[in-house]
């Protein structure tokens, strides 16, 4: 068993090459990286994929990323294609064909495929004298030293490089498109990043009852009101459903313990007059920020300042707005 010293710095050391490589990657941006951007942006057709091996993987990535940004991409994985998925090729796409040696026999095979079907083809590759290089129409160089693998084989290093390029291509893809969140919510509507996204604070507001109650009404009726609902709280709303204030269950236990008689109580005298809320339009991702920075636990919904509903910390963290 090695050292722990001995096993850190194998990890620095991994990290160190894979960063230099990247930063290489960076240095060697030339007129290339444009043309393949306007390439891509001038495309009627989709982006293809292409590679082998790990590079067949990094490609995989690139596709999904492209995809949720507004590229659309299809991965192609140069075995199949060339038994019998080139079929999935159109005359329009622009093809990325990924490859470490840009020199493997799939690749020798495929590439002249590619070109006589008279499709663009954009080469990413880590050696600027291979058979790919030299028959691509644009190169995105990934030259790098060496591989992070202590024998240089291992695809690590310059699966790394391929894998920034990718990201810096959709990226900047993603900003010439002026691709906004709105637009990325449209791509991405399940789990908690989407509803971030498009969660409304009114949407969340429907789901539960709607309790209220007018600024006459007696305590017990404020009790019984908030147990009814379960949600810890009452709008105190008057005749045409504008909101005058909110009682909540701490507001009821600072009345108990002001007050030895509350006989005589009303609504009005025991509510929160300046009750935070929030447009039932909004973004339920920005209720969880007012909630969180007033260290509270409900939030009014209003529509102007009609009373809409109310929205309680679970029902966030329920959605996975967290």
């Amino acid at each position: 068993m090695k050292s722990k010293k001995y096993i850190l710095q194998s990890a620095v050391n991994t990290l160190a090459l894979e960063a230099a490589a990247i930063l290489n990657v960076a240095k060697n941006l030339n007129d290339d990286f444009e043309k393949v951007v306007s390439t891509i942006l001038n495309c009627k057709g989709r982006v293809i994929v292409t590679g082998i091996g790990k590079s067949a993987i990094i490609a995989q990535k690139i596709v999904a990323t492209f995809n949720s940004t507004g590229t659309p991409a299809i991965f192609m994985h140069a075995a199949d294609a060339i038994h019998g998925d080139l079929g999935m090729i159109q005359r329009n796409d622009v093809i990325i064909c990924l490859s470490k040696s840009g020199n493997t026999p799939e690749i020798k095979v495929l590439i002249p495929l590619l070109k006589a079907a008279g499709n663009i083809l954009i080469g990413m590759v880590g050696e600027l004298s291979s058979f790919l290089a030299e028959h691509a129409h644009l190169i995105l160089n990934t030259e790098f030293e060496k591989e992070a693998c202590p024998h240089n084989l291992a695809p690590t290093t310059s699966t790394t490089a391929q894998l920034a390029l990718g990201d810096a291509l959709a990226i900047c893809l993603l900003e010439c498109r002026e691709f906004n969140e709105s637009d990325f919510a449209k791509y991405h509507p399940g789990g908690s990043l989407g509803k971030k996204l498009y969660l409304k604070a009114g949407d969340l507001a429907l789901t539960n009852e709607k309790p209220a109650i007018s600024p006459n009404a007696s305590v017990k009726d404020v009790l019984i009101e908030i147990s009814k609902n379960r949600l810890g709280a009452v709008a105190v709303v008057d005749s045409e459903n504008n909101v005058l204030g909110v009682i909540t269950d701490g507001d009821i236990r600072r009345m108990l313990e002001n007050n030895e008689s509350i006989a005589g109580l009303k609504a009005e005298d025991i509510m929160g007059k300046q009750p935070k809320s929030i447009q039932y339009n909004s973004l339920a991702v920005d209720a969880l920020h007012i909630i969180k920075e007033n260290n509270i636990t409900q939030l009014l919904v209003l529509e102007q300042n009609t009373y809409f509903g109310i929205i309680h910390l679970h029902d966030l963290l329920n959605e996975g707005i967290v």
